[in-house]
């Protein structure tokens, strides 16, 4: 796959623009998805007028070649084949590297644990935070330093799932997949009026559907991430919560 850095304006929130740093336009970046012994081999190809590099956590390589940053105008193939399980993140490395995740430049790879079970809906959620600098501009590094977000999101927009929600029938099982892409806060995700029966994180199981315990959340830091499982028991409408400033926002599995 390649992927392309293109610097784009953005509407962030109605009304609001913003000179987003991306991976093939989209804040956040493709979710990629693969089993383990995959090999995925992946072209970054710098359009903008920065240096950018990417560094994906599905990979376990030396960082000082494949992960350098190239200047505008130049590609650079990275390849890593999967060996561990999980939700994870890649990211711009060009320091400072909280600017450029913190302006857009973050995605979610998925490598799926062996013998997972198929289920009717299945979402992926990348929460990130939005520090807003003048119209039109790039994000305030100042505001990523001291912690101040405007706004914390789920897939890059505020609330736009309160206008196209998230459906599902009686009786249906639906999978959660959960990406904390940061730069800074951290997450407990929880469906309001709902009950998880199965949770995975960071490569382990923690709940079955089986287990007679159940989980009210998925905590996770900056960087983390793994998957929620429940089934909708009775017709009802509810609400995610993350952190005081989430809304709910979901893009479907790749």
């Amino acid at each position: 796959m390649d992927l392309h850095v293109r610097e784009v304006r953005r509407e962030v929130a109605p009304g609001i623009h913003q000179q987003l740093w991306t991976f093939n336009g989209t804040a956040p970046g493709p979710v990629l998805r693969g089993r383990i012994g995959d090999t995925f081999e992946i072209t970054l190809i710098n359009d903008g007028s920065l240096d950018h590099g990417i560094d994906f956590h599905a990979g376990a390589l030396a960082p000082d070649r494949p992960m350098r940053p190239i200047n505008p105008g130049e590609r650079l193939t990275y390849r890593f084949t999967a060996t561990k399980a999980g939700i994870w993140m890649y990211h711009c490395s060009t320091m400072p590297m909280l600017h450029h995740i913190g302006n857009g430049m973050y995605g979610a790879v998925i490598i799926d644990p062996p013998g997972l079970i198929p289920v009717d809906h299945e979402y992926v959620l990348v929460q990130s935070e939005l520090y807003l600098g003048p119209d039109g501009q790039p994000g305030d590094l100042t505001k990523m330093q001291a912690e101040r977000p405007d706004a914390v999101v789920f897939n890059g927009y505020p609330a736009q799932y309160a206008h196209r929600p998230l459906t599902a029938r009686t009786g249906d099982r639906i999978r959660f997949w959960v990406l904390d892409a940061g730069p800074n806060r951290a997450s407990s995700f929880h469906l309001v009026g709902a009950q998880f029966d199965t949770v995975y994180l960071e490569g382990r199981w923690q709940l079955s559907p089986g287990d007679p315990g159940g989980a009210q959340v998925l905590h996770l830091g900056p960087a983390t991430g793994g998957f929620v499982e429940r089934s909708c028991r009775s017709p009802a409408t509810t609400r995610s919560s993350a952190t005081p400033w989430s809304t709910p926002n979901a893009a479907p599995a790749a």
